[in-house]
């Protein structure tokens, strides 16, 4: 259990990709749970545990999550998250290299839920939400780009699916465009970093997951300007 930072209200974790937040039809046993069942092991507790779901990640999709520990705070954080008071950034992996190499997305997003896809549309169309977001090229390896993404709405596969009609699918994502899978079966796109105001204590929260333990991941964080200046990756 990758634990970034916990209180008695809070607690954040590092998702692998593969690992589901909430409950599916899978029926595999989600993070929540695994969440809970630790919880309650680790600090011997006698009655159930409480643990609220205010976001959820892609299961192939790894990266920084944000549980509730009380029902207060869930309630507080879905509301945040709602209002667009939680700030989230992404780093993704990429075959083709952005052109250009920053630059504002905005597209109209609709989703089937039949074959649980997304589409863009470059103009509003019926059914479709809006979808906003920023990606900035900072690393590169010779074969692979390194995008940061910082999201302002938050549709089903935005990130994934919004990448894909810029020309630029993340790397390993089959149903977005990508040409080959990633042996494990999770797609190149981390959660990287969460900054928000503490729903109960109001004390300013900002945690950075460390990427996946990965020869690629590793080298492309080894690019970026801050590991190059400071001599070192910043995890």
């Amino acid at each position: 259990m990758d634990i970034l930072y916990e209180d008695n209200h809070i607690i954040i974790v590092n998702k692998r990709a593969g690992e589901i937040v909430q409950g599916d039809k899978t029926g595999d046993e989600p993070l929540v749970d695994t969440l809970r069942k630790f919880i309650k092991e680790r600090d011997a507790k006698p009655g159930n545990v409480f643990m609220g779901v205010a976001h959820r990640l892609d299961r192939p999709v790894s990266g920084v999550v944000v549980f509730a520990k009380t029902s207060k705070a869930l309630a507080r954080l879905n509301a945040m998250f709602a209002a667009g008071d939680i700030h989230k950034t992404y780093w993704a992996i990429t075959r083709n290299r952005p052109v250009p190499e920053s630059a504002m997305l905005r597209h109209f997003i609709t989703t089937t839920e039949r074959n649980n896809k997304s589409y863009a549309h470059t103009q509003e169309v019926k059914g479709a939400k809006e979808a906003r977001l920023q990606y900035t090229l900072i690393g590169a390896t010779d074969r692979y780009n390194l995008l940061e993404v910082q999201l302002f709405t938050g549709r089903k596969h935005q990130i994934r699916v919004q990448l894909a009609a810029n020309g630029t699918p993340v790397r390993g994502d089959l149903k977005y465009g990508d040409r080959r899978s990633n042996p494990d079966g999770s797609i190149s796109l981390h959660a990287r970093r969460i900054c928000f105001v503490h729903p109960v204590s109001g004390k300013e929260i900002d945690i950075t997951a460390p990427v996946p333990d990965d020869n690629l991941w590793h080298a492309l964080e080894q690019s970026t300007p801050t590991a190059t200046d400071n001599g070192k990756s910043q995890a």
